[in-house]
């Protein structure tokens, strides 16, 4: 017989949505069961070195698209903020203007709670402000980009590229510091929980069934919140009956423009310190550079040839294009993931990549030494969408059963996400909290 386990709130994935919920939650006396794939490695010996990735990523960081997207999913407790930049951004004006979801007082709240500013200026990194500027003597506004860091919490800081693999130093936040704060306040989080469907019965939402530590299991609750990602939680719905999950999504599909100077580079640099929107075309560049170790096997993906400038990592510098790719593609349930660019998308991505090569020369970089990465996926994202699956209370058409994650947004955000999903989740907590959890 099933395991049997009961709470007023079940939330499936402990990334920015789900620790949020659970937090505020279980600050109100709810009973909470907070259901995570992964375990917490925050402690262990090898978070945040090169290691790391390949024990808590989706497939050791070599999970892909059908046509070549490298995407790099951590299942752990935290989530993706366990593997972030630590970037941090408010919704686009559309999210309020053209689907009515406003969280603006939320994503207040939450900068003002968590301290998010651009680090100081000495921190910003001088190969990343040559960048900068180098852009803004060309007519591009780059300005420093918020973080979820505070160097003054580091011992010491510490953050480069390898940053990427996990914060070692202490200076980043990670949702599962939200965990922690839920567990001390009386919520239950079970690790190793893969969840196979959500429970429906008379047409209401009344639990999940999956297994716990290899064994069946079953949780029942008023409500059901799915917070497991892009990709996690429409793969649940899709086992649940619900027609439409995971059909189109969005990627914010992301590419480096690297070139070499005579300067050091910005390896060594907090990753994206600044930044710059281009709203009319969409995209986003920010200054970014991958890991040391990470570099020629990235770099192997695109010929053979391109490993062998490993050498030069120290003089590296490079732009990242955050492309506002439309919605295509789809997870599907046969395990396969497809994320095809649109003629739109491939315009867009093209005169991005102009731009970059113009701030970069401008910058310093030897102009024939300067080439584009592979294309990779940063943020899964629109597979369950508000306006498509969701009401704008992220409640799906199932009485009892929500959504609180990446898969929520109805297009791509193009910026740095964990913000607008705390953001989704600090709202969604207070209604749930107004209504008893309805």
């Amino acid at each position: 017989m099933n395991n049997r386990m009961e709470a007023d709130a079940i939330i499936v994935g402990s990334g920015p949505g789900g620790a949020t919920l659970a937090r505020a939650l279980a600050k109100q006396g709810k009973r909470v069961l907070l259901l995570e794939r992964g375990v917490d490695h925050r402690r262990a010996f090898y978070y945040g070195t090169y290691l790391g990735p390949l024990i808590y990523s989706d497939r050791a960081s070599l999970l892909f698209t059908q046509e070549g997207l490298n995407i790099v999913r951590p299942l752990m407790v935290g989530g993706a903020t366990s593997m972030y930049c630590g970037c941090a951004a408010p919704p686009p004006p559309w999210f309020k203007d053209k689907y009515g979801v406003d969280i603006d007082a939320e994503v207040d709240e939450t900068v003002a709670e968590l301290e998010i500013a651009a680090l100081p200026p000495e921190l910003r990194g001088a190969a990343s402000t040559r960048i900068a500027d180098a852009a803004k003597s060309i007519g591009y506004a780059w300005e420093p980009q918020l973080k979820f860091m505070k160097p003054g919490r580091a011992h010491p800081f510490d953050c480069g590229a390898k940053c990427m693999l996990g914060c070692r130093c202490g200076a980043k936040w990670n949702a599962a510091e939200y965990v922690d704060e839920a567990v001390a306040s009386g919520a239950t989080l079970s690790t190793r929980a893969c969840i196979d469907r959500v429970i429906v019965e008379q047409g209401r939402c009344i639990g999940v069934a999956g297994r716990l530590s290899g064994k069946p299991f079953e949780a029942r609750a008023k409500t059901v919140i799915l917070a497991a990602g892009g990709i996690g939680t429409p793969r649940i719905l899709q086992a649940s009956g619900f027609a439409g999950a995971g059909i189109g999504m969005t990627m914010d599909v992301t590419v480096m423009v690297y070139g070499f100077s005579d300067k050091p580079g910005i390896g060594k640099e907090p990753p994206m310190t600044w930044s710059w929107e281009n709203l009319d075309e969409g995209y986003m560049l920010s200054t970014l550079a991958d890991p040391w170790l990470v570099f020629p096997f990235i770099m192997a993906f695109k010929g053979l040839k391109y490993p062998l400038y490993w050498p030069k990592w120290n003089r590296l510098l490079g732009v990242m294009i955050k492309l506002k790719d439309e919605v295509s593609g789809g997870v599907f349930s046969n395990g396969k993931i497809s994320k095809p660019l649109t003629t739109r998308d491939r315009e867009r991505m093209a005169a991005a990549q102009r731009v970059c090569e113009r701030v970069l020369e401008t910058a310093g970089a030897k102009p024939s030494s300067i080439f584009v990465t592979p294309q990779r996926g940063t943020h899964p994202s629109g597979t369950v969408r508000i306006g498509t699956m969701l009401d704008e209370n992220l409640q799906t058409q199932t009485p009892g059963l929500y959504v609180c994650d990446a898969s929520t947004f109805p297009e791509a955000l193009a910026r740095p996400t964990v913000l607008t999903i705390i953001g989704l989740a600090k709202r969604l907590a207070k209604r749930l909290l107004a209504t008893d959890l309805a």
